[in-house]
């Protein structure tokens, strides 16, 4: 698979990588573990070297099945991980930045994915209660002790951006990005242009809604994560179905699937991105890696830019207790 640099220090990563949260968190029961340890090891098979994880997801059983998958292959990957939440009695409890934290996490998290560094270690979310310049602080001293090879920001706002870097350089911002969410394109991505950062969307499928899989009579699993969300109501999605059937048009006139196309289309904004789409399924993952192959002209590209921008997506991405989370 191609590769793709994040950030001015050179982290090499495969242009698609695999959001592994989906595995053990947020979509309902957890993937069986045999299945899961076979979906990660055959990511590998297939060229991925950046899988994305946190402690918060299970809690902690993703990065203990990230870590007992990836274990014989380690220096061949480079694995993610995140910091920020309180933990208690295995749900979050809040925000949590503080120093003093964020190495009990990293010690934590390196035991759970048998390894002796984190590749690329993002605060989770932005806590406005610690000074990002003492977690960057902190993720620097991390670096220097030779526990983490780069620092990462989650759905952080550019001032923030610019106040972390100034103290430890930032390899890359994962937020979310893809044709039903746009926002990065006002202020964020030219500040990791200027910068040199490179940008890690998760939900680049608009968790899966983009796929054309899921309309306003599906039913999610009553643990699903998309239950609380404002644009996945049977409303929502009856609304937004327009953006599914035009990606979908679009995708049959250049022979690919609709989650191809979302996915090329994000490859195609800079050559510094890397989707990380997440799944349970084989086939959707040659799926979904099969997008680094297809080539958007410059016309296509007008095309989906120009019928996309058409479409006014109904519903807020968070309900309000979670957007305060983002941007910050």
């Amino acid at each position: 698979m191609e590769k793709r640099t994040l950030g001015h220090a050179g982290l090499e990563v495969s242009a698609i990588g695999l959001g592994c949260m989906g595995l053990s968190h947020g979509y309902g029961p957890a993937t069986d573990k045999q299945q899961a340890l076979a979906l990660i090891r055959g990511a590998v098979e297939r060229g991925v070297t950046l899988f994305d994880t946190a402690e918060v997801y299970g809690p902690f059983t993703n990065e203990e099945l990230l870590g007992e998958a990836l274990a014989p292959v380690r220096r061949q990957v480079a694995i993610a991980t995140k910091f920020g939440f309180k933990i208690v009695e295995g749900k979050q409890a809040g925000l949590d930045s503080r120093p003093v934290h964020i190495r009990e996490v990293v010690e934590s998290s390196l035991k759970r994915l048998k390894t002796d560094v984190v590749d690329l270690l993002y605060q989770h979310r932005v806590d406005p209660n610690v000074p990002i310049e003492d977690v960057a602080g902190t993720v620097k001293q991390l670096i220097g002790q030779g526990k983490v090879r780069y620092f990462g920001l989650s759905e952080a706002g550019a001032r923030t951006i610019r106040r972390a870097h100034a103290i430890q350089p930032i390899t890359a911002l994962q937020s979310e990005y893809s044709l039903w969410w746009r926002d990065l394109e006002r202020e964020i991505l030219p500040t990791l242009q200027e910068l040199g950062i490179g940008l890690v969307p998760y939900s680049p499928l608009g968790r899966g809604f983009l796929t054309g899989a899921i309309n306003d009579g599906t039913q999610f699993d009553a643990n699903d994560f998309r239950n609380i969300l404002p644009r996945f109501t049977a409303e929502g999605r009856k609304a937004n179905q327009t953006l599914v059937d035009t990606l979908r048009q679009l995708a049959e006139r250049k022979g690919v699937t609709p989650a191809q196309i979302a996915l090329a289309w994000l490859l195609a904004q800079k050559p510094w991105i890397v989707p990380i789409p997440g799944t349970t399924k084989v086939q959707r993952l040659e799926e979904n890696l099969a997008a680094a192959d297809v080539q958007l002209t410059r016309e296509e590209l007008r095309d989906i830019d120009s019928t996309i921008s058409r479409i006014d997506v109904q519903g807020d991405r968070y309900p309000a207790e979670l957007q305060e989370r983002v941007g910050r």
